[in-house]
């Protein structure tokens, strides 16, 4: 052992943050283009960029369709609750969430950009228009960015009028290309987030689109993949710009049509940032989802300007990165903007034989500015042990980690290969692991029989949980619908990927007395045990809830009884039920409304923010499919039951020791460690 291991945290701790001070751990500039994207007339200096609070650019679409969705007045009202607290409507006041030191800056756009001087000493907002979209340049540097606080008259003047101003607009225009670039000309040098509100597919300026034709024609086919890639270039390169300059860039998406999610969304995939989905907006609806999703955005932890490496001992090597970032090189990724809601995974690979005797050691690193600008080193450090033994691997293996690298490797093939190609390889890879288990550690067992490790129980349901996804379902669904899924999978942590594959379940009508009460005595609360996800378990006189961290849907059955609808909605027919109206669960005196409060409450508190909720009644709402669609072990979304595909997993296996090969010929499973 060192001498000096006690003193050193990083051989103690599995995490630990350093600061660094010395300038030669500041972000770099990137490197000098040919032709600049944007013009300015005070460019960043071509040196280091010196840590700074992280900067806020809220850039608002101002289109008609916007204005007329309600959008546009929803993202103000939100807005100034955000920065400045305000009232809720049982009259109950809150504290502004937005973080101390950090400075904003408003854009709103249409066919034209509209820049805001913000200065305190202004009576109100001095708006700049700048029109030509071939050659954007930044009208003003002082001002631009501003602490909110300091110029509270003037920000909240402005917000509170944007609606109003805009309410005869005719301009059915939008320019998201050219207000990203925009906010890549105003954080450039200094690094920051862009927060986008858009409504529109973008029709005119730098990654202009036109109206997709016809995706039903091309599934199935070779041009299946072109869905998920950008139809224009010039969306990769303002994403990999924004990342160089340590940018993030989030976007909240209210569209009525289609806005081509596969190209736009490259930007937040590629710089760190998030996508968030609300089609066909409507604010009595989706207004309180927005604000959560807002208040979870500036408040959780969150870097900016980051460089990720993950370092091997020998032996081991990372052959590849799943996640949304920029990969600058085999070794670095390039995240602008970095949040504990998101999560990278490695693949690693054997370069040469490990001992046993010794550790494998692992170790990630992260250089960020943190909010308050300061700039810092993160390690995570992990020993592993090295074992010979497949039943040991087995047997200490994580299968959610195993779940995870699937689903994410899964998506990111979506722009390579067709989808039914993918579903297969699942299945294929689900029977290659517990073939493996089959040969190298239940030899003795009988061929006709089912072995499945104790670690591994779940691994079919999940894997079918997989193939039955919105990006991979075998149903006509939207290509922005796809996309969405496909680019939340690939950055979400493995907790909310696991409740997302497969969905919480819980029988309402059917809950303990005590339980999700406060125990009189000892003041513990006990949730409810949860319910396998199939309408096999389900009665029709039963209320039951799901929860997928996207939805959160109330199933109410047809013969529920009249009791349990008064406890719980305040109704006592199933037919004064209107789902339409409800937008949150009303607050009732009455047992079973505080344990599904309880509930819910803590369900909010576990993700930091609120889902969309619905209520659905048996054979009379739409919106029934998307709670059918989450029982992921009944036959639907065009794929088998679990059942059907546990007897399909086992007749691959079986095949394979009768027949003494391989799963099948796929080249994917040539490379299977079994």
């Amino acid at each position: 052992m060192r001498l000096d291991h006690a003193d050193r945290p990083e051989l103690n701790k599995g995490t630990v943050d350093f600061i660094v001070e010395s300038d030669e751990y500041w972000a770099p500039p990137p490197l000098p283009k040919l032709a600049p994207t944007y013009f300015t007339p005070d460019p960043p200096p071509p040196t280091p960029r010196e840590p700074v609070p992280l900067h806020y650019l809220f850039a608002l679409d101002v289109s008609m369709i916007a204005v007329e969705s309600g959008f546009l007045q929803s993202v103000c009202s939100i807005l100034l609750d955000v920065l400045y607290g305000g009232t809720a409507a049982d009259g109950t006041t809150f504290e502004p969430c937005f973080p101390q030191g950090c400075r904003i800056a408003i854009l709103t756009f249409d066919q034209a950009l509209h820049f805001y001087n913000l200065s305190a000493d202004l009576p109100r907002a001095h708006q700049l228009v700048v029109g030509d979209l071939e050659e954007i340049f930044l009208p003003l540097r002082n001002g631009l960015f501003v602490d909110p606080w300091e110029s509270r008259i003037v920000v909240e003047n402005l917000i509170g009028s944007l609606a109003e101003r805009n309410s005869q607009t005719v301009i059915r225009e939008s320019c998201l290309g050219g207000a990203l670039i925009a906010g890549l000309a105003s954080l450039a040098g200094r690094g920051g987030h862009i927060v986008m509100f858009q409504c529109t597919m973008p029709t005119i300026g730098p990654g202009a689109l036109e109206p997709p034709t016809d995706e039903s024609h091309v599934y199935g086919t070779d041009k299946e993949r072109t869905l998920f890639i950008p139809r224009v270039q010039a969306w990769h390169q303002i994403a990999e710009e924004c990342s160089d300059e340590g940018i993030g860039v989030s976007m909240f998406l209210g569209m009525s049509k289609t806005i081509d999610v596969g190209s736009i969304g490259i930007v937040p995939s590629t710089t760190g940032g998030e996508l968030f989905f609300h089609p066909r907006y409507n604010p009595a609806r989706d207004q309180i989802v927005l604000a959560s999703q807002l208040q979870r955005l500036v408040t959780r932890t969150t870097a900016f300007s980051c460089v990720m490496r993950i370092r091997c001992s020998h032996g081991l090597r990372v052959s590849k990165y799943y996640g949304n970032f920029q990969e600058r090189s085999p070794t670095d990724l390039t995240l602008g903007i970095f949040d504990s809601d998101k999560a990278v995974s490695a693949l690693l690979g054997h370069s040469q034989t490990l001992d046993e005797r010794q550790y494998a050691y692992l170790q990630c690193a992260v250089l960020y500015t943190s909010v308050d600008g300061q700039r810092r080193v993160r390690t995570c450090n992990l020993a592993l042990p090295v074992v010979s033994l497949a039943g040991n691997v087995f047997r200490y293996a994580d299968m959610d980690a195993v779940v995870c690298h699937l689903a994410r490797e899964s998506m990111t093939s979506l722009s390579s290969r067709r989808m039914a190609q993918i579903r297969e390889d699942l299945t294929d890879k689900c029977s290659s692991m517990l073939l493996g288990y089959r040969r190298n550690c239940a030899v003795a067992a009988a061929q006709s029989q089912l072995i499945i490790p104790e670690a591994f129980r779940a691994l079919p349901i999940y894997t079918l949980a997989i193939t039955k996804s919105k990006p991979l379902k075998g149903r006509n669904v939207s290509a922005d619908v796809r996309n969405y899924y496909a680019k939340k999978i690939l950055s979400m942590s493995v907790r909310n990927t696991m409740q997302y594959l497969y969905p919480r379940l819980l029988a309402l009508h059917d809950l303990d007395e005590n339980a999700a009460l406060a125990d009189a005595t000892t003041g513990h609360v006990y949730l409810p045990s949860l319910m396998r996800d199939s309408h096999m378990f389900m009665e029709a006189h039963g209320v039951y809830l799901i929860d997928n961290d996207e939805f959160t849907i109330f199933w109410v059955g047809a013969s529920v009884s009249p009791e349990i609808l008064l406890d719980l909605f305040g109704v006592d027919d199933i037919g004064a039920l209107d789902p339409s109206d409800m937008t949150e669960l009303p607050i009732l005196d009455t047992r079973l409304s505080r344990q599904v409060q309880y509930i819910l409450g803590h369900r909010y508190s576990q993700r930091g923010r609120v889902p969309k909720m619905l209520v659905v009644r048996q054979n009379m709402d739409g919106m029934e499919i998307e709670f059918s669609d989450m029982l992921v072990e009944d036959q639907n979304n065009s794929a088998m039951s679990y059942l059907d595909y546990l007897c399909l997993v086992h007749k691959q296996i079986g095949a394979a020791l009768t027949n003494g090969g391989s799963l099948s010929s796929n080249a994917s499973l040539r490379g299977s460690p079994w």
